[in-house]
């Protein structure tokens, strides 16, 4: 891996574990933002309501920047930090895992509260195929339409993703870059503007 990707999972996955009468149901979901993690731990909180606990850690960024773990009223430290060291020891980001707790009638005391969400998280994990993504950024393109085959043609090239366009005298195109074709992406289009093209681009917040 480098800097230009990243692993996570590719679909949902999920695990079980026992212990003295408690279920741990773990569930394991690839993300992008903060918005679907908390969708999907809604659905979850809704889907088994009747649950004890839902536990729950994540990852997101290509630098694994952003980061929670949430014990959801078990003792401190005692599930969400497992859990999210599973996702950890995986080298993963861009995952979401929670953990819904069973009780089942007898304490596992923090040592066994830490053991049953980190074999539940690791068995959700295990169970999912981890792949490898490039990291991507997002730029928009502004040119006017009779540059449209010199701008295609970089599309292509580069291998560009088109988000969205909007064509007009001036025409307007929303897309998706691969980190490590970025520079020569850039250089690229500063050596046409200086042969007379107009093409611009700006990396979309």
């Amino acid at each position: 891996m480098s800097n230009f990707s990243f692993y996570t999972i590719l679909s949902s996955a999920e695990g079980y574990y026992k212990e003295s009468g408690s279920k741990f149901l773990a569930f394991a979901y690839p993300v992008d933002s903060e918005v679907e993690i908390k969708e999907k731990i809604e659905l979850l909180k809704k889907k088994y309501f009747d649950a004890t606990h839902h536990c729950f850690a994540w990852i997101l960024g290509s630098d694994k920047d952003r980061f929670r773990a949430v014990d959801d009223g078990e003792p401190s430290h005692s599930a969400g930090d497992p859990i999210l060291g599973q996702i950890r020891s995986k080298n993963l980001t861009n995952v979401l895992v929670v953990v819904v707790r069973y009780y089942g009638g007898i304490k596992l005391g923090v040592g066994g509260l830490i053991h049953a969400y980190k074999l539940a998280a690791e068995e959700a994990l295990n169970n999912a195929q981890i792949v490898e993504k490039e990291v991507t950024e997002k730029f928009q393109i502004r040119y006017p339409y009779d540059e449209t085959p010199e701008v295609m043609k970089l599309i292509k090239d580069f291998d560009v993703k088109i988000l969205s366009q909007e064509y007009a005298e001036d025409c307007l195109l929303k897309t998706q870059v691969k980190l490590k074709e970025k520079d020569e992406l850039m250089n690229k289009i500063i050596l046409l503007n200086a042969l007379g093209r107009k093409i611009s681009l700006s990396v979309i917040a």
